[in-house]
């Protein structure tokens, strides 16, 4: 696959700066809002699978586990937690977020800047962990977590592009990953605190559990009050050449001379001004030289979701329960494998920039699409409608899950926030973002709202299903997605011209007439 790099002369002057302190902190802090998806997608599940709350929000749920141990209700192993509130509990939170994304955070993130969206986020991610944690019904709980939807929404909108934008193109794949990174550490950090607040007596444990939402949401909406505009946003919000220029200095290190990487954000502006005015959405849709970049958008997304790991992710500790694990050991073993796949994450950050985006897609979709089709086939010949598994069986599971989720999390996991965002153009980066956010949040519902049902009719073949769609999106990378890997973000532009199949659907006409449009 030819990749379209740009030449080494200038690779080494666009690429080639050092990380500072300030770049460092920066990322870091908004990062956060990685941190508080990992803990609200980990919550859900571990504080699904708690008795108590169960008890006074889905008493049905609960009815159906005792039934499950015998009698003349008995329920298949499968659908012990088969209930559409309860997943609706769940997926709140992305159907607000869906709707953010689309409605609102994309504008704010282009008009009013990357920092601002964070800000917005936070303080939504606050009111949404106050609710939740003081919750005394059904509709207060759903409530709680759509206000957590709604910081979502604008986090997830913001985070991935002020990310992209303030690292250095030599490392941006690293610093990108970061966010995956701090993801898996906000899940760690749910399915610990999960682990600890199920043995509080009195049974408002999993109040404790919502409501500590709060504490990373606190850090990232003040911590974001500080932090720096990026340089393509503030060029975008037509601010004056040499703030500009000062602020790059300072970001990339006072000594570095920023004179070419400026030129080509302000020529990337150029080119989005040269729109006319165009709504960014639209353009990406309408215009033929975006079909790359909106197939990029879309796709990775979609297929980040339809490998199944959100599922297992939201309903670890019930599909464990499921298997006949203990409420404690359900919860322990979840935070032994999100252990594993948050040392995966902190690998890829090291290889990515290394061997390429290409190369850890590939091989993470190999590990996934093998262990993913154990899964099924154990759960399959070892686990009925009734009874429980062996020890043996459910310790293979445990393990086959275990390797599922390093595969992901050294690949699909932190390099589906990378690609979208770095191969979009200036003109419509924040347009894209939000296609690329509400692809991915329409998905995790449909797999949210749906999984449980889908595991108590389709059984163990779920995890086929899940396989397949793993095959396919492993098949799509190998044809169809160039290499990024050390370009400044203003020229992965170039990769499409040189790739064998979208060079035929962008035309090389219109490549050069953009090029020279942007110049």
């Amino acid at each position: 696959m030819a990749a379209g790099f740009v030449d080494d002369e200038g690779r080494r002057r666009s690429g080639g700066r050092r990380v500072t302190a300030f770049v460092a902190l920066s990322c870091a802090t908004a990062a956060m809002g990685g941190a508080i998806y990992g803990y609200d997608i980990s919550i859900a599940g571990g504080v699904s699978s708690m008795e108590p709350f169960l008890r006074d929000f889905f008493p049905d749920v609960l009815r159906r586990m005792a039934d499950s141990g015998g009698g003349a209700r008995r329920v298949s192993n499968y659908c012990k937690f088969d209930s559409q509130l309860l997943t609706l509990f769940t997926s709140s939170l992305y159907i607000s977020g869906l709707l953010t994304a689309v409605l609102l955070a994309s504008w704010v993130t282009a008009s009013r800047g990357r920092r601002a969206s964070m800000i917005l986020g936070g303080f939504a991610y606050i009111a949404g962990a106050a609710v939740s944690g003081a919750a005394v019904n059904v509709s207060m709980a759903i409530l709680g977590r759509a206000l957590l939807g709604v910081g979502l929404g604008f986090t997830t909108q913001s985070v991935p592009l002020y990310m992209a934008e303030m690292a250095p193109a030599r490392y941006r794949g690293a610093f990108s990953n970061g966010i995956q990174f701090s993801l898996c550490l906000g899940a760690l950090a749910a399915t610990t605190v999960n682990f600890a607040v199920e043995k509080i007596r009195g049974g408002w444990g999993w109040r404790l559990s919502l409501a500590l939402a709060g504490v990373p949401a606190v850090f990232l909406t003040v911590g974001a009050v500080f932090l720096p505009e990026t340089p393509n946003s503030l060029i975008q919000q037509g601010k004056d050449r040499d703030t500009v220029k000062a602020l790059l200095q300072r970001i990339r290190g006072v000594d570095a001379v920023v004179d070419d990487e400026l030129d080509e954000i302000v020529a990337a502006n150029a080119a989005a001004a040269a729109a006319q005015g165009e709504n960014g959405l639209w353009l990406i849709l309408s215009r033929r030289r975006y079909r790359p970049q909106l197939a990029m958008a879309v796709l990775i997304p979609a297929f980040t979701q339809l490998t199944g790991i959100n599922a297992i992710g939201f309903y670890l500790p019930v599909l464990l329960r499921t298997v006949g694990m203990g409420e404690s050991a359900a919860l322990l073993t979840t935070v032994i494998l999100v252990v594993v796949s948050s040392a995966s994450t902190l690998a890829s950050m090291f290889l990515v920039d290394r061997f390429g985006r290409r190369a850890l897609l590939l091989a993470g979709g190999a590990q996934m699409l093998v262990s993913e089709a154990l899964i099924g086939g154990v759960m399959a010949a070892k686990l009925g409608d009734d009874g429980a598994p062996s020890k043996a069986c459910a310790t293979l599971l445990v393990v086959l899950i275990g390797v599922y989720s390093t595969g992901f999390g050294w690949s699909w996991g932190p390099l589906s926030w990378l690609v979208p965002s770095e191969v979009l153009p200036l003109e419509v980066r924040s347009a894209g973002q939000s296609v690329a956010v509400a692809t991915c949040f329409a998905l995790t519902v449909l797999v949210a709202q749906c999984f449980l049902a889908a595991l108590c009719r389709m059984k163990a073949w779920i995890f086929f299903f899940f396989a397949g769609w793993i095959a396919a999106m492993t098949a799509f990378v190998y044809f169809f997605l160039p290499e990024t890997k050390g370009i400044p973000i203003e020229q992965v532009g170039s990769v499409w011209e040189e790739h064998w199949f979208w060079r035929r659907i962008v035309g090389t006409d219109e490549i050069h007439a953009s090029s020279k449009l942007s110049k």
